[in-house]
């Protein structure tokens, strides 16, 4: 197992420290780097929020969270010690003067490594970074943690970037997409960039498209009010599913610099063909799941869940990109996402092209295209599929089969899940990460053409049932290409 680094001493604020996100995964992703030792020292972690609450009371939630989140990893005993470093302080962003408590608290620690988690709503970015330099609490080795996403399309986007920006340097700001943490798709840059296998073979005239899916089968669950303002589109694709792509689709960086790897990653984003009103239909389809089944329950409509009022809002979303390069020229991207899918299921698709002569023509079956997929969830790992003879003298009958690498399996320990790497990271005060200003607006200035078309054009968000993997319409989307989704596993 990689050796794991401690990190310096450092004062963690967590704003909306009673809110889910901190509850589910910050604080589970810090008690685990907690029981592994990289949280040294008299290091802190000081929660939140608008509310009084007793440090006590606080502190019994906390523990009741991790309890929940943490069966079978939780620890008494390191409980015990990761209690005595968080502290709760009232902090409204709306009443700067009345951060009294927090301002106590980190009296005297200007000398250590201080980051603010915004896990809040965006539109409270701005107002919090104000808050902290209304009162003195930005230091020379001070970073800010904005949790995605930053803003709904552009211009919000902007605004929130101006105004964290006109408190902290760019070089302070740490953007998250929890995403980029993930163990396999950070083994995407050991897989290209350390493998002579690989890279020579990842471009167009080898590779004939690419498929991303991440799929899951929760609905909006408690997220329903927020869900039904932003969708699939913003809420995955602008994030989530354009880094995938970024990282598929990137030239070589000259080293893991953090800005090398980001100057690559904005050329592919600025060479994304642009989707508008002229080809928004044929190269995009929305849809919003209805009743169904889910490992054999039944589930409500996404109507149902919020409420029975109609709603246009797009709760799956399905697209073929091309990025308009040397090296991908006439190579499809098609990418999916969606909620009340079939199972939670991640994956990367690498289908490269037909061998150019079969010489196995006389025989009755196909010989299937060789695929690298990347699974992201549930089982993280690689897989590569090659064609193979069956065993036996009874004549020379092919079938693909696997060339399989498990994570798990392979390396035989519990590695860090993605927020506690971006955690640590953040702390080490490395943003490769992370993204850059000019990724976000370059992202959401590829997203908004999209939402302009389907305004443009009224196209409408399609049904379909819970449990199943969306509209058949995501099917045609490659099928009039000659080609199809990769079967789910």
């Amino acid at each position: 197992m990689a050796k794991l680094v401690p990190v310096d001493e450092f004062d963690l604020i967590i704003f909306g420290g009673t809110g889910d996100l901190a509850m589910r995964k910050l604080l589970p992703a810090l008690f685990h780097r907690e029981g592994d030792g990289q949280i040294t020292g008299d290091s802190r972690i000081i929660a939140a929020s608008r509310g009084e609450v007793s440090r006590d009371d606080y502190l019994a939630r906390v523990e009741t969270a991790l309890r929940e989140n943490l069966a079978d990893t939780f620890n008494e005993q390191q409980w015990q010690t990761f209690r005595n470093r968080i502290h709760y302080v009232q902090a409204d962003a709306g009443a700067h003067d009345q951060w009294g408590e927090l301002v106590a608290i980190l009296a005297g620690h200007d000398h250590r490594t201080r980051v603010a988690y915004l896990a809040t709503a965006p539109g409270l970015f701005g107002a919090f970074a104000n808050g902290l330099r209304h009162n003195g609490l930005i230091t020379g080795d001070s970073r800010i943690v904005l949790e995605k996403p930053v803003g709904h399309d552009s211009a919000s986007a902007d605004a929130i970037n101006n105004a964290v920006g006109e408190c902290f340097a760019e070089n302070q700001i740490f953007r998250i997409d929890h995403y980029l943490g993930k163990e396999t798709v950070q083994n995407l840059l050991a897989l290209r960039f350390g493998n002579s296998l690989f890279e020579p073979l990842w471009r167009r005239g080898t590779i004939d498209h690419v498929q991303i899916t991440v799929a899951e089968d929760l609905g909006v669950g408690g997220r329903g009010e927020y869900y039904d303002r932003i969708g699939a589109l913003r809420d995955m694709v602008q994030n989530h599913l354009l880094q995938l792509v970024c990282l598929v689709a990137m030239e070589p960086p000259s080293s893991l610099d953090h800005d090398a790897v980001r100057d690559e990653k904005i050329k592919v984003l600025r060479a994304l063909r642009l989707i508008s009103a002229d080809n928004v239909k044929t190269n995009t389809v929305r849809g919003q799941y209805a009743a169904g089944a889910i490992k054999g329950q039944p589930v409500e409509s996404y109507q149902d869940e919020m409420g029975g009022v109609a709603s246009s809002c797009e709760t799956f979303v399905a697209l073929k990109l091309e990025i308009d390069n040397w090296r991908w020229s006439n190579v499809p991207f098609y990418i999916r996402t969606g909620k009340r899918l079939k199972a939670k299921h991640s994956e990367i698709v690498l289908q490269f092209q037909d061998v150019p002569h079969s010489i196995f023509s006389e025989q009755s079956y196909d010989i299937s295209p060789n695929q690298l997929m990347i699974r992201l969830q549930p089982d993280e790992g690689v897989k590569l599929s090659v064609m193979a003879k069956e065993p036996g003298p009874g004549g020379f009958d092919l079938r693909p089969v696997s060339l399989d690498l498990s994570f798990e399996e392979t390396f035989g320990v519990r590695y860090p899940d993605a927020y506690e790497r971006l955690l640590m990271e953040v702390l080490r005060g490395n943003p490769a990460l992370f993204m850059r200003r000019d990724e976000v607006s370059a992202a959401w200035n590829w997203i908004d053409a999209i939402i302009a078309g389907w305004e443009e054009t009224h196209q409408k968000v399609e049904s379909y049932v819970a449990g199943s993997w969306g509209p058949t319409s995501s099917s045609f989307l490659l099928d009039r290409d000659g080609r199809a989704w990769h079967p789910e596993s």
